[in-house]
């Protein structure tokens, strides 16, 4: 019987809890569509408006503390590694070994302590602070359901006083389920009128201390940590002085394609030098002048003659060649006689000038071939790049200056001291140019020669810093 009992106010009331969800859905559909007026407290949902911000706000924020929690974990566990390293490659000999590994201990332990602490003063806190609000959140919910009750029995009431047969039996009961209802309603409402404002409010205090607790928590960390890391340095810096002639040095990188300008200036070099088992040209018997030597600029050079057979010349795939002869420039200006693109073809990496020694009947004018080759070179010929600046070289294209000194490994690179400033300008070739290395000229050979045939060279660019 107790169990028939049990179940039957079992069914009694989860058909009671049916029949109120029924209600409750009719008087909402009848408040929607204007058949039924709806209790209005602006006041009161101005306070959930705040209070779903709030909580917004405070998820979002717990949301965060976690994230930063976790970076400083993360941050804990590289510098213990990276500690660990120092202690495994201090070798025992080593002076402020012993010093060292106290340095890891004491760093461990401040990364402990500083998690710890944000732990207890930021995110219990924080979980504290947000846990107040699912309670409030569903008394709010249990409220709007109150309030249509409230409205329904209202309703309900008000529709039997109004009946044209009035039975005062239901009205009675219909009055006692309306105050009923009214109260379990204003309780409801009361309570949350107090709380949902002092909740808003007390949001301001809480931000403040979160915040300055992990201010303070970080300065403490950071002005500690400090302190290690200056003991630390302290110990590299004996070891450093008692192992200084094994200090790191700084290199550039290795050069790797062909050097247009190196092999030009090995070849003048070369040139100049009388070859072996050849003699000067004499005088020719009528008394006319000695034979002047004449750069030629052609696509596809001669065959070495006798005056340079002699010569160390940078081995060339032009100079495999085979085939006749091309005969010298036309007595014409030379900037009309050297077509485009021969111009062009001294900066292939197949081109070698040619020097030979022709009669004056083969031409007249040296002087000029050699003079518009350089500026050729230079990028100052008609359709170049342009003189630029008078002050400073042409292309100029920024400054550097020297961090280190670099010992020059060939004819074309820059001798560095540090402290030098250098002016950059652009490869004639770019294909010429190694990677990490740049073309300029010292400032100071600059201002003193002007001339970029003399002072220009290349140099390691991880030597400089940039200054303009």
């Amino acid at each position: 019987m107790a169990e028939m009992g049990s179940k039957g106010v079992t069914a009694g009331k989860i058909a009671s809890n049916v029949q109120k969800k029924l209600t409750r859905a009719q008087e909402k559909v009848l408040q929607k569509l204007g058949k039924a007026d709806e209790t209005k407290d602006e006041q009161f949902e101005q306070c959930v408006q705040n209070f779903n911000k709030q909580l917004t706000e405070g998820t979002r924020l717990q949301k965060d503390l976690r994230t930063y929690l976790a970076s400083v974990k993360a941050m804990h566990e590289a510098s213990k590694k990276l500690n660990e390293c120092l202690q495994e490659m201090y070798e025992p000999d080593w002076p402020g070994r012993d010093e060292a590994n106290k340095i890891a201990e004491n760093n461990d332990l401040l990364w402990l302590d500083y998690h710890q602490k944000l732990v207890d003063q930021a995110l219990l806190t924080m979980d504290t602070y947000l846990g107040q609000f699912p309670d409030i959140k569903s008394r709010i919910a249990k409220r709007g359901r109150k309030l249509v009750d409230y409205d329904s029995a209202r309703h309900h009431y008000e529709s039997l006083q109004t009946a044209k047969k009035k039975d005062e039996a239901k009205i009675a009961k219909a009055e006692e389920e309306l105050i009923k209802a009214q109260k379990v309603f204003e309780e409801m409402n009361v309570d949350l009128q107090e709380e949902l404002p002092s909740l808003w409010n007390s949001r301001v205090g809480f931000y403040v201390n979160t915040f300055q607790s992990i201010a303070g928590l970080e300065e403490n960390f950071h002005k500690e940590m400090s302190k290690l890391n200056q003991n630390l340095n302290d110990v590299l810096v004996s070891l450093e002085k008692q192992h200084g002639s094994n200090t790191f040095t700084v290199k550039a990188q290795p050069r790797k394609k062909t050097k247009l300008l190196s092999r030009l200036l090995r070849k003048k070099n070369s040139d100049n030098a009388p070859a072996k088992g050849n003699k000067s040209p004499s005088p020719p018997p009528d008394g006319s002048p000695a034979a002047t030597p004449e750069i030629r600029v052609n696509h596809e050079p001669e065959p070495p003659s006798s005056a340079t057979a002699g010569a160390s010349l940078p081995k060339s795939p032009s100079q495999l060649r085979k085939g006749p002869p091309v005969p010298p420039p036309p007595k014409h200006t030379p900037s009309k006689e050297v077509k485009q693109e021969q111009i062009l073809s001294l900066f292939d990496d197949t081109f070698v000038p040619e020097i030979s020694v022709t009669t004056p009947s083969q031409s007249s004018l040296p002087a000029v071939v050699v003079e518009t080759f350089s500026a050729t070179v230079n990028g100052t010929v008609e359709g170049g790049s342009g003189a630029g600046r008078l002050d400073l070289p042409p292309g100029f294209m920024f400054k550097v200056q020297a961090q280190h000194d670099y010992v020059a490994t060939d004819t074309d690179e820059l001798q560095l001291k540090a402290g030098d400033v250098v002016l950059v300008i652009p490869f004639q070739n770019p294909e010429e140019q190694d990677e990490g290395w740049l073309m300029g000229v010292k400032e100071s050979d600059w201002n003193q020669h002007k001339e970029l045939e003399k002072c220009r060279g290349v140099f390691p660019e991880n030597f400089t810093e940039r200054v303009q």
